[in-house]
């Protein structure tokens, strides 16, 4: 997976004119592994608690027709030159649930690695039709 920091801003300023490298790569890392980090301190019962911090989120941003940018699973139909799957990528949600899908300029890198993500998700559901 391609961490995409110089999408990460602080204050509109990108998060690499902000902070030095090696401290974004510790940050990146951190994020990376922070799920493991979670299921070491609680144990049991862990596997709940960022999905239901990204739902509680999300249903704030539409009960309260936030216009907020999320990062969802949507069904993208051309979007990122994807059609047919769910993708997580940045949405708006507001009011009328996902209301805009926000396509950001890749890199061909991430374009790449997009598109490995989608194929992968293609993959599982031939799997599961058989």
């Amino acid at each position: 997976m391609i961490p995409l920091t110089r999408m990460a801003t602080v204050g509109g300023v990108p998060v690499t004119q902000v902070l030095p490298e090696a401290t974004v790569s510790k940050i990146v890392e951190r994020t990376v592994k922070g799920g493991g980090e979670i299921v070491a301190l609680l144990k049991t019962g862990s596997a709940f608690y960022a999905p239901s911090a990204g739902v509680a989120q999300m249903v704030d941003a539409i009960v309260l027709d936030k216009k907020q940018i999320l990062p969802c699973a949507a069904y993208l139909d051309g979007e990122y030159g994807v059609k047919g799957v769910f993708v997580g990528v940045p949405a708006k949600l507001g009011k009328n649930g996902m209301e805009q899908i926000i396509e950001v300029k890749l890199t061909a890198e991430e374009e790449a690695a997009l598109k490995k993500s989608a194929d992968a998700v293609r993959e599982l559901i031939d799997i599961m039709k058989i």
